[in-house]
């Protein structure tokens, strides 16, 4: 697969908990199962994994979504981990390794992709302080649309609606469009609902509030009050469906079976402590009862026995204080053993072992197939499934998150497997950037330098070169480039002048990648800009089709990845130029997986104005459309028009591109380059570039305060424009058959 032909990711659902008890795992196997229902396959991802919540084991959710629903997502980040990386303050790191596993849980589809993808997100705890954040930064690292799942008692409407409220804030508030709606779990007070705990179809099941409920949660709601903001899904408390078996009641506990019986399929309805006499206790021998009573107790023990032989399919019977019935009891009780009456023990006393009884959690065990399956059902049946097939797939734009840009990075340069000379070889962020991206498998590094010199570097500063690293010295090479570089630039160098042009690596580097030794060249650690792009302009010259080279930035927003082009290399481009860097930079964007909708920035949108730079910018809008049809290009737009939803319906309601920019295409290098340090500045926004675009071969500039991560994306984005340019170039040799230039 070229960079070029990166699949568009199905669209991500984040399920967000106000609190824990939500049932978020049941909410998450209930929405796909209601998705299936209307013709849409989902997957699921959990990225995170909270200890405290699933206890030992396999994680629970993503256990019971493969036994229920026979899907295959990928283990989440383990809680430790996740949490060490945090104190390291490294999020970005983390969010790249979810974006990894929303990959991964897309890939589990090989054969049928799915078409949205259902992610679990964490549950606010005492312990987890952090959840909220990192809700909302997942939201942004996978752009993810979000559900909250709320629990709560309607007849207090008020606070229910105040946790909805106060949670859709961290996504940008219920008016974004981030935002979906919310389902509402485990309702209380709702008259209607006991009625309904049988398996429904998805989306079957009558409204659970009424017309009056309704208008009394919106009253306290300014969420639910808007039509952007929908109730999904009001799915009310089912008592058998939250009941545990024995069996989890015995490993809860930590209890011994006396007798086993059907302790795997007997589930706990009620639990009744007997401290009375078994004639005062008589009430509570029910279907589904846990009788607690302390072992010495033969009078509850007897009437239990007596009970179950009846025909009353108890749960089972819990002794306590560590006391067992003498032998002859037990034989008295054999004929109700033999019904399946299940009989455990503790040692702890009656209270103890109510209040550790009072204590289980819901969360239905990995074993407990049956459950997951009924819960699935009711809570699918309880979901708006005519509102999810109209809404899904419709209001929201696609955005590359910078998670995702990062790691899509790394994911490309790694398949496109290239050659990338260093000529900063002994600069020590070059070592360290070379070191790691030959460890990671990002590109094969060339360093230019003096071996002990390179060494010497990574020992002062703790580097491990790894054992496939190449170092080259100069010195041992320089010589058989002098006559290929008088060749290239006859009559503009000799021999003479060609040698001492070649003692700057910079040189060296570009002839390397002229005759075809590397794949690509990134410089500028400790160089300017000219140093690197002049011997490229000299050497390597433009690529077929092209007649200029210029240059764009990738910038990391917050919540995605946009292009701005040009801010490093034409001063002044006419029109034509500024068609030409406007279809370059819709081109790299494509290639990187950014879905191009170019704006061309001026300081007026539209009609609005006039002058000799705003005409300039509309002819240049009108040469792209008329060399690229089917681009989505709009110009002239002013920066907020472009960029700002709100901004661009007002100012230009017709467009297809303002407010949804995702190419920003700039006058002159003045604005660009202006503009692009503001933002990276003052909005502490990190950049990747400049990318040099329109070259034969990549070259690309690095700024002097690059930090190593920034180097280590450069040589990734070199290495991927490597793969896409050979495979552009060679289409546009076999259809011009001609070659063009620029520089001498």
């Amino acid at each position: 697969m070229t960079p070029s032909e990166i699949p568009d990711a199905p669209q991500t659902l984040l399920l967000v908990p106000t609190s824990e008890g939500t049932g978020l795992t049941s909410t998450c196997l209930g929405l796909i199962r209601a998705l299936d229902a209307i013709g849409l396959k989902a997957g699921f991802l959990k990225p995170l994994r909270q200890d405290e919540l699933n206890g030992p084991g396999p994680d629970r959710s993503t256990a019971l979504v493969a036994s229920t629903l026979g899907l295959r997502p990928p283990p989440p980040i383990p809680q430790p981990q996740m949490e060490r990386l945090l104190r390291d303050d490294r999020l970005d790191v983390l969010m790249e390794q979810v974006v990894e596993l929303q990959d991964q849980a897309i890939a589990a589809h090989r054969e049928h992709p799915p078409e949205l993808l259902v992610v679990e997100g964490l549950v606010p705890t005492r312990h987890g302080t952090y959840a909220t954040q990192l809700n909302a930064q997942m939201a942004h690292a996978l752009n993810a649309r979000v559900i909250l799942v709320g629990t709560g008692d309607m007849a207090d409407p008020r606070t229910l609606a105040e946790q909805l409220d106060m949670h859709a804030r961290a996504f940008g508030g219920v008016s974004s469009s981030r935002t979906l709606g919310c389902i509402l779990m485990r309702l209380h007070n709702l008259p209607s609902a006991g009625q309904h705990e049988a398996a429904l179809a998805p989306g079957t099941a009558p409204p659970m509030l009424d017309a009056a409920q309704l208008a009394e949660l919106r009253r306290h709601s300014p969420a639910l009050a808007t039509d952007r903001f929908h109730l999904i899904g009001a799915v009310p408390y089912a008592p058998s469906l939250n009941a545990p078996r024995v069996l989890d009641v015995a490993r809860a506990l930590n209890a011994r079976f006396l007798s086993e019986g059907e302790a795997a399929s007997r589930r706990v309805l009620s639990t009744s402590l007997c401290a009375r006499s078994a004639a005062n206790a008589l009430h509570v021998f029910r279907p589904g009862s846990l009788i607690v009573t302390s072992g010495d107790r033969d009078d509850i023990v007897l009437a239990t026995a007596l009970a179950a032989m009846n025909g009353v399919p108890m749960a089972g019977v819990l002794l306590t204080n560590g006391y067992l019935p003498g032998e002859n009891m037990i034989e008295m009780c054999r004929p109700a053993l033999k019904t399946g009456l299940p009989v455990l023990t503790v040692d702890t006393d009656s209270f103890t072992t109510a209040q550790d009884l009072g204590q289980m959690g819901n969360d239905i065990p990995v074993d407990d197939l049956e459950r997951a399956e009924r819960v699935t059902a009711f809570v699918a049946a309880h979901l708006d499934l005519q509102w999810l097939k109209d809404h899904l797939n419709h209001g929201y734009t696609r955005r590359l998150s910078p998670s995702a840009f990062r790691h899509q990075l790394v994911k490309l340069a790694q398949r496109a497997d290239r050659r990338i000379v260093l000529p900063e070889g002994d600069e020590p962020r070059t070592v360290e950037a070379a070191a790691i991206c030959q460890r990671r498998g990002i590109a094969r590094c060339v360093l230019l330098g003096k071996r002990e010199e390179i060494e010497e570097v990574a020992r002062n500063r703790g580097i491990e070169l790894p054992s496939g690293l190449e170092i080259i010295d100069p010195d041992s090479i320089r010589d058989r480039y002098v006559a290929p570089m008088v060749e290239r630039r006859t009559g503009k160098v000799n021999e003479l002048t060609a040698e001492a042009q070649l003692h700057d690596n910079v040189v060296l580097g570009t002839m390397m990648l002229l005759l075809d030794e590397v794949d690509g060249l990134v410089s500028g650690a400790v160089h300017t800009t000219a140093n690197t792009v002049r011997p490229a302009f000299q050497l390597i010259k433009t690529a077929p089709g092209y007649r200029l080279v210029s240059s764009i930035f990738f910038m990391l927003l917050p919540e995605q990845v946009v292009v701005y082009g040009d801010c490093a290399v034409n001063p002044d481009p006419d029109a034509e130029a500024l068609a030409e860097i406007a279809l370059q930079s819709a081109r790299s964007a494509q290639a990187f997986g950014i879905e191009p909708r170019v704006a061309m920035i001026s300081y007026s949108t539209g009609e609005s104005g006039s002058g000799v730079d705003v005409e300039k910018v509309r002819q240049a809008t009108r040469l792209a459309r008329e060399q690229s049809p089917d681009l989505l290009i709009d110009g002239p737009l002013q920066y907020d028009a472009a960029a700002i939803e709100s901004v661009g319906r007002q100012k230009a309601p017709d467009s297809p591109v303002a407010g949804r920019a995702t190419v920003f295409v700039f006058p002159d290098l003045n604005t660009g380059n202006t503009t692009y340090k503001a933002v990276q500045r003052s909005a502490r926004v990190v950049s990747v570039g400049p990318m040099l675009q329109g070259l034969d071969k990549p070259v690309n500039d690095l700024s002097r305060g690059a930090l190593v991560d920034d180097i280590v994306y450069t040589i990734a984005l070199t290495a991927i424009q490597a793969a896409q340019n050979e495979i552009t170039n060679q289409g546009k040799r076999t259809v011009s058959g001609t070659d063009s230039t620029q520089g001498g």
